[in-house]
């Protein structure tokens, strides 16, 4: 391990129960190594235990006084009730914060995306996702209601446009952007409910067997049922031709609709309540990645904010209840210029 890690209180700590597990499982506390980090402030190691199957294990090392691990023992249960191969949970702490799981590997759909494997990739977590939502059931988890979406969109003016643009909105844009966040609230809202992911995208699936397995799951809720496929082919990290995300967006659609879920019956309709949803997400993705720059430190999200300013302008350039919206981000383009951000 880094000297950095030797010095980390909280891996000292982790290091310490990890001693504590079944001498059968012949954890190797000295392999214990960085797996990954995410935008939250949990971290993830990898350590051998080769008397657990001959395997490696994944620690998660959540600090309780910012994450709580319950959501995601909780929602991992739903998973593997629906079929589906999230980790498995050997251990926890919940005081602590840290939990033990089965390793899922190392490979996520980010990192194995082609041209080529594409559609069985996404065939496979269409597949899964519909699974997923097949399991809701009400009052399980929490709702993705207005006040929740409504913060989300908030994000967007305060990080995004005021913070990093440094653009103070004039009353007669945030009354523009206000309208809109109303339009854009009822189009969700009007959806029918299921099991929502929340983050259902290629850098939290992982190529295994069976395939895929999910990650990145503990802020599940129970809301609108276009938006995790909205998150899976509209993503933060990779983009796709339109083409082929209409292809994918159809297949989801059809298999959707096979199995009985209430999506419409008329595609255009899902269509365009598929984009209003997305819309949602990208504006709050905008200002989540501004936030994490400037409230986390972690300035390398910015890099893909231009991805989704060119989501916004794609859905609010194709339906004209959203002109206002494509002509607020006219001008936030031109302030983003004369500032010398990459828009």
């Amino acid at each position: 391990m880094s000297p950095d890690a030797d010095t980390d209180r909280r891996v000292q700590a982790l290091s310490a129960w990890l001693q504590t597990q079944p001498e059968r499982w012949r954890i190797d506390v000295a392999s214990l190594r960085p797996a990954s980090a995410d935008a939250s402030f949990r971290r993830y190691f990898r350590v051998d235990a080769p008397g657990h199957d001959g395997r490696t294990l994944v620690v998660m090392d959540a600090p309780p006084e910012r994450e709580d691990t319950r959501p995601f023992i909780r929602v991992a249960s739903l998973l593997v009730q629906a079929g589906l191969n999230a980790p498995a949970i050997i251990a926890r702490d919940v005081e602590q914060g840290f939990l033990l799981l089965s390793d899922l590997g190392s490979v996520t759909y980010l990192s194995a995306l082609t041209p080529g494997n594409a559609d069985v990739l996404y065939g496979d977590a269409i597949a899964a996702l519909v699974k997923w939502q097949l399991a809701s059931r009400p009052g399980v988890l929490p709702p993705y209601d207005e006040a929740l979406l409504q913060r989300e969109l908030k994000l967007f003016p305060d990080w995004y446009v005021e913070r990093h643009l440094q653009h103070a909105l004039t009353d007669s844009e945030r009354q523009t952007l206000e309208q809109q966040t109303r339009l854009i609230l009822a189009a969700c809202l009007a959806q029918p409910s299921v099991y929502v992911h929340r983050d259902y995208m290629p850098r939290n699936l992982m190529v295994t067997t069976p395939n895929p397995g999910i990650l990145d799951f503990q802020d599940a809720v129970f809301g609108p049922i276009t938006y995790d496929v909205a998150s899976l082919v509209r993503d933060a990290f990779i983009s796709w031709e339109e083409e082929r995300v209409l292809d994918w967006t159809v297949r989801y659609w059809e298999r959707a609709r096979a199995a009985g879920l209430p999506v419409e019956p008329d595609f255009g309709d899902f269509y365009r309540a598929f984009e209003w949803m997305g819309l949602q997400r990208h504006l709050k993705v905008l200002g989540i990645f501004a936030r994490i720059n400037y409230r986390d430190g972690k300035p390398q999200y910015l890099t893909d904010t231009p991805r989704f300013v060119r989501y916004v302008r794609t859905v609010t350039q194709r339906y004209g209840a959203l002109t206002p919206l494509a002509r607020l981000f006219d001008r936030l383009e031109g302030v983003a210029t004369r500032t010398g951000y990459t828009f």
